[in-house]
């Protein structure tokens, strides 16, 4: 089982404080300061980003996450004497077939709802394809997000979701908690302010989709091609002038006149694409015993 692969290592709780702390302090700071910071400081702050070179500020906001990965692997090498194989899954090697499967899968689907969409009212988006620009984006894009979303999986469905899972002893508890949490990691992202806290939705909703199949499958490798596929055709395909990270990505958003239609679309993956991924996964990998690895206890091997 997955969770229990923490118990190839040391869990004291100390150890377990420690590499929180030093993997997710720069985040909890910048929640905290969030509060001290006044709107207009924090609009500011995203204009004076906007005038920069899009390719600039995309290579700023992923860079740090090559240090926090390492940082992640390091202090779960040395400080609880694990493997990373141990926080990656629970088979023997890593199954890279597995994490292509699921990135196709998922940028398939993702370009498909996008052409419906387009196709059926594409009214407020616009053609944004330049060249030069576009192949600085796919290079960075396939370059550095790999190492922004292995950290947050690495981090929230692997370290978070085996340490707490060992500590409280069920599956159900690490898994809506992990969920919550990532939700929470990206509730400073601007889309929230000017989309509303319906986006939170779709945030937590995606921690859980990633959650179930992480202990279904009792490895990351879904999850983490999952990611991947999202976040690289986010970045690609289209763009807004109130996303977290803007790009010069093939279409844009025109405008917010209508940001209940966005927040639909948004809404639309939880209810429609993430059941037919699950559904798919069920099908190809015969997931079995629902219960008992979402909800089960789990047992020390002491």
């Amino acid at each position: 089982m997955f969770i229990n692969q923490a118990y190839k290592g040391n869990n004291d709780f100390w150890r377990f404080l420690l590499t929180t702390t030093i993997t997710t302090g720069m985040f909890i700071a910048n929640f905290i300061m969030y509060f001290f910071v006044s709107k207009e400081q924090i609009n500011e702050a995203y204009e004076s980003m906007a005038k920069l070179p899009k390719s600039q500020v995309l290579i700023t906001n992923l860079l740090p996450f090559i240090f926090l990965l390492s940082l992640l692997f390091y202090t779960v090498r040395f400080l609880h004497k694990r493997t990373v194989l141990s926080l990656t899954t629970s088979r023997n090697k890593v199954d890279y077939k597995r994490i292509l499967f699921s990135f196709i899968l998922i940028v398939l689907l993702n370009i498909s709802c996008f052409t419906v969409s387009y196709v059926i009212d594409n009214s407020s988006i616009i053609w944004n394809f330049k060249p030069i620009p576009f192949a600085i984006l796919f290079g960075i894009s396939f370059l550095m997000f790999p190492f922004q979303i292995a950290f947050e999986e690495y981090l929230f469905r692997g370290y978070f979701m085996q340490q707490i899972g060992v500590i409280v002893k069920n599956r159900w508890f690490p898994l809506l908690f992990t969920s919550i949490i990532f939700g929470l990691f990206h509730s400073l992202n601007p889309e929230v302010d000017k989309l509303g806290y319906g986006v939170m939705f779709f945030y937590i909703g995606t921690g859980f989709l990633l959650g179930v199949m992480t202990l279904m499958d009792d490895g990351l490798e879904l999850a983490l091609g999952f990611h991947l596929g999202n976040n690289l055709t986010a970045a690609l395909l289209i763009t807004s002038n109130f996303s977290a990270i803007q790009t010069d990505a093939l279409f844009k958003y025109s405008g917010i006149e209508n940001p209940v239609d966005i927040l639909n679309e948004m809404l639309v993956s939880i209810v429609i694409v993430y059941p037919i991924v699950l559904i798919i996964f069920v099908k190809k990998y015969k997931w079995t015993n629902w219960s008992e690895k979402l909800i089960g206890k789990i047992l020390s091997p002491n």
